[in-house]
């Protein structure tokens, strides 16, 4: 007769409050749900704010880079940059030095939404009852949590 263990290697016998991946599901519907209220008044999606931030940090990113640090394909990037563009908040300029390459800058109101947006991290931080540290330490277990599943090292056997 097989452990509880096996089982669970097997498939059999998984509960759904037992999945890593179930409760990161509900994680990010959670915190998308804390976000709204502080995003709507600012017209922006957490997608969005995203966006927003990444500009924040580094404005003028060709839209591949973008992408690439915000994990989003051209097809999902695409209706999201071109509603922040009808908002007044980016621009799309093509590259002078190869007109294939489109980059996304801030303009002005983009700019000052940064100052808008400043106490929304706060929010979102107390909301979530942990503690700074606390917080570094999830956010570095789920970076590797991810890095490990992108390179197919997700933990075979174990129910995730």
């Amino acid at each position: 007769m097989m452990s509880k263990t096996e089982k669970i290697r097997m498939g059999e016998d998984i509960k759904l409050n037992q999945m890593v991946c179930f409760a990161l599901y509900g994680a990010s519907h959670a915190f998308s749900r804390a976000y709204k209220p502080l995003l709507d008044p600012l017209g922006l999606t957490y997608p969005q704010y995203l966006v927003m931030i990444s500009l924040w940090e580094k404005d003028g990113q060709p839209v591949k880079a973008l992408g690439e640090a915000l994990g989003l394909d051209s097809g999902t990037l695409s209706p999201l940059l071109k509603r922040l563009e009808q908002a007044g908040l980016v621009s799309r300029v093509r590259s002078k030095q190869d007109e294939r390459q489109v980059n996304i800058t801030l303009t002005d109101r983009g700019r000052q939404m940064q100052e808008e947006t400043a106490g929304v991290a706060t929010a979102i931080g107390q909301a979530t009852g942990c503690t700074i540290a606390e917080l570094e330490s999830l956010r570095e277990r789920l970076r590797l949590l991810e890095a490990n599943l992108l390179k197919g090292d997700g933990g075979e056997g174990r129910a995730a």
